[in-house]
């Protein structure tokens, strides 16, 4: 499992309103490169965002789906990028002094990727995650600033 961690100068409502919009989904998600579609539940469980992954013209279509959300603190998704595999993580969101503190997780759960020991796993995903939390660090802040 890779354990990514940030501190971000606004609140927990300006990194919740980021983590929610649906849209905005591929501005801050390494790998996501457009959202097609935004299922009207999402950030409540089961609603979907549709995405693809990858560059032209080598484009996957596939989904990101929401497993638990309270607002405020927590989001969790399951996210899906066949042939790679699928994964669940989870946005631990609380007050800190600066502004607030996110703590990112994920783990394989199915595919390819899920049958690598997990310090092998660990390595692309700690990377890809770290920028993943600085263009949610980016954007809140923004938001913050507004």
């Amino acid at each position: 499992m890779s354990e990514n961690e940030c501190v971000v100068a606004a609140s927990v409502d300006d990194v919740f309103a980021v983590l929610t919009d649906g849209w905005r989904y591929a501005a801050w998600v390494v790998g996501a490169s457009r959202v097609r579609d935004v299922d009207a539940p999402w950030p409540n469980p089961g609603g979907r965002i549709h995405h693809s992954v990858g560059a032209w013209p080598f484009l996957i279509d596939d989904h990101t789906e929401v497993l638990a959300h309270d607002p405020g603190r927590r989001l969790r998704l399951k996210v899906r990028a066949w042939p790679v595999g699928e994964g669940e993580v989870e946005f631990i969101v609380s007050e800190a002094p600066e502004g607030c503190h996110v703590l990112m997780t994920e783990k394989s759960t199915k595919g390819p990727a899920a049958l690598l020991p997990d310090a092998l796993a660990d390595f692309p995903l700690h990377a890809r995650n770290a920028e993943t939390l600085h263009r949610l660090k980016l954007l809140a802040e923004q938001r913050n600033d507004a």
